[in-house]
């Protein structure tokens, strides 16, 4: 009796061990959650630059294809790559260097970060509005939830944001991980 309860035990473990060698993310990666103090701007971002004083410098700007930023009297500035705060030290030491303010003030705050896009099993893939602190599975809300054939407890996601060289890195998710901006989630389809 023992001897085929001990066989039930090995069986089971082999059939769950197969099971998940099957699974669509075996072999990726699991990414880590985001660090929210360390956010960097990226493409498609908007920032809200709020000058000190100078309302023609205090406007919301679109970072480019190309990670710059234009600002009026003092021409473009790489801000992919930094944060917010960074990005407000070099506008202000520009500022100064150039002698368009003496003593100026610069803060830079996200006013739209880029979007998330959440593909697959769910039942309205797209582009959706990337919030700090959001999950796979609050994206998978917005997207309108799973559909009857999607696995549930992990899923794909492919990041530039944070990555060495800006890369792409391909690994895998779970429902409670936290996202970044411009994360491309996919939601694999099981099979049985």
């Amino acid at each position: 009796m023992s001897v085929m309860k001990s066989s039930r035990t090995w069986l089971g473990a082999i059939a769950a061990l197969s099971i998940s060698a099957c699974s669509p993310t075996h072999g990726l990666p699991e990414l880590s959650s985001p660090d929210a103090a360390t956010y960097r701007l990226g493409p498609g971002d908007q920032v809200r630059v709020l000058t000190y004083n100078d309302p023609q410098m205090s406007n919301t700007f679109t970072v480019g294809d190309d990670g710059r930023v234009a600002f009026p009297l003092i021409g473009t500035v790489t801000a992919a790559g930094l944060t917010p705060n960074e990005l407000a030290e070099r506008l202000t030491g520009i500022l100064a260097h150039k002698g368009v303010l003496s003593k100026p003030s610069v803060s830079v705050e996200v006013a739209q970060y880029r979007p998330i896009f959440v593909l697959g099993e769910v039942n309205h893939p797209g582009e959706y509005r990337y919030i700090p602190g959001m999950t796979m599975q609050s994206a998978v809300a917005l997207a309108g939830g799973y559909t009857y054939r999607a696995i549930t407890n992990t899923a794909q996601d492919i990041r530039t944001e944070g990555t060495p060289d800006g890369k792409p890195l391909r690994g895998k998710i779970k429902p409670d991980s936290v996202l970044r901006a411009g994360d491309v989630i996919t939601i694999m389809q099981r099979w049985f």
